[in-house]
């Protein structure tokens, strides 16, 4: 693929194409350690609701044509059964980015005409509506983007024009090192709801306040939160 040349809105070429996503997500029995205050039974309920909702608007999303869940977590490959979205089992014993690849390779074996996307499993407020309209306005400036944290940290979501130069910094301190590898940070284009992940329960506090999709309302619900 050639690099990318601005359009005439001043947005990249990869602003009209379609995208795979990649969503990593742990066993829900070690996921959201800072939630384990609220109970182990409610952790657990709040990490699959997080993960479903995610998935859902990325599957509402038209600008997304293919929806891969990187995941040893069983329950939740069934459960994605007839829904559209391909999950997968993780190979690489918890490495995240190395997960993310897998995926992204994954994706690009199936739909090869796709530009690797990964998101975090833990948006719950995120609508298909809001990615279709961030992924409509990437600007231009190179190869890869990203979107940090609520806090500007971390990394909710990184984007590439293709699977040679898709290179995922997650982790700790990520947004800075996504920052150093070249990505362009595209926080101030993105909406709120795809920059609140959810790790503590004054995480969860704002997300509802977003509002939250249909499985975290009714475990929220369910648990009295």
């Amino acid at each position: 693929m050639t690099e990318p040349t601005q359009r005439s809105d001043g947005t990249s070429p990869v602003a009209a194409g379609s995208w795979a996503a990649v969503l990593p997500v742990k066993p829900f029995v070690r996921a959201k350690s800072r939630l384990a205050a609220l109970g182990d039974e409610v952790r657990r309920d709040l990490v699959a609701a997080f993960a479903q909702d995610t998935i859902e608007a990325l599957l509402d999303s038209r600008r997304v044509g293919l929806v891969v869940v990187v995941t040893d977590e069983v329950g939740l490959g069934r459960a994605l059964a007839g829904t559209g979205a391909v999950a997968v089992p993780e190979g690489h014993g918890g490495d995240l980015n190395a997960t993310l690849v897998q995926g992204a390779a994954e994706a690009a074996r199936r739909r090869p005409d796709l530009h690797p996307l990964a998101v975090c499993a833990d948006l719950p407020a995120l609508r298909g509506e809001a990615m279709d309209g961030f992924l409509s306005s990437l600007p231009d400036g190179g190869d890869g983007w990203f979107v940090p944290d609520a806090a500007g940290t971390g990394t909710t979501t990184y984007l590439a024009v293709d699977l040679a130069r898709f290179a995922p910094c997650f982790g700790h301190g990520s947004a800075q090192a996504h920052r150093a590898g070249g990505a362009l940070d595209v926080g101030d284009a993105a909406p709120g709801v795809l920059r609140r992940d959810v790790d503590t329960p004054e995480d969860l506090a704002q997300a509802i306040a977003l509002g939250v999709g249909e499985h975290t309302r009714w475990a929220v619900t369910r648990h009295r939160l």
